[in-house]
């Protein structure tokens, strides 16, 4: 099967209203696979995937529906959950992160620019995010790497390494010198 549309997403609440009785296949992705356009990939249950997405199309995300199938006509899933078929749902992999949470914003402008020279892929959060709540402030979050960590212990800023789904891909920064 080759799928060339998202259908859905089960952290919307129409989705997840169409297909919430539906036994639920998982594509485990990395975060960094959520970009590509083409890939091929496999569900916990086996099924083959070819995904083929539009130039344009938006990233991956946790949750999006890849495929809906009628049911196993051998007796599989889709009868053994009431006869309402497969959902192939993309779930993302917990990154190994690092949430930096400095106290001023001297201090947030400092690390974000030294970051920033090493062209550091970073998202930032605000304190009304998940991840910022947990911090009760703004936080910047990078993929961890060890020169990284070392750098903020050295300087003192405030960090804390977790592993974390982050719905959107690091992404490198394009740049010319």
């Amino acid at each position: 099967m080759i799928v060339t549309e998202i259908l859905g997403n089960l952290h919307d609440g129409d989705a997840a209203a169409a297909y919430g009785a539906h036994h639920r296949e998982r594509v485990v992705l990395p975060s960094a696979d959520l970009a590509k356009r083409i890939q091929r990939v496999r569900t916990d249950h086996g099924t083959e995937l070819g995904i083929r997405l539009p130039a344009g199309a938006p990233d991956l995300r946790d949750g999006d529906i890849l495929a809906v199938a009628p049911g196993d006509p051998h007796g599989g899933a889709g009868k053994a959950h009431g006869g309402t078929g497969n959902v192939i749902v993309v779930s993302v992999e917990a990154a190994d992160v690092l949430v930096i949470a400095p106290r001023t914003l001297g201090e947030a402008l400092f690390a974000a620019h030294s970051l920033g020279n090493r062209h550091l892929q970073a998202q930032f959060f605000g304190p009304d995010s998940e991840i910022g709540r947990a911090a009760g402030q703004d936080v910047m979050v990078c993929q961890y790497d060890h020169t990284v960590q070392e750098f903020l212990d050295r300087h003192g800023v405030p960090y804390a390494r977790e592993e974390r789904v982050m719905a959107v891909p690091f992404r490198h920064a394009e740049h010319t010198h």
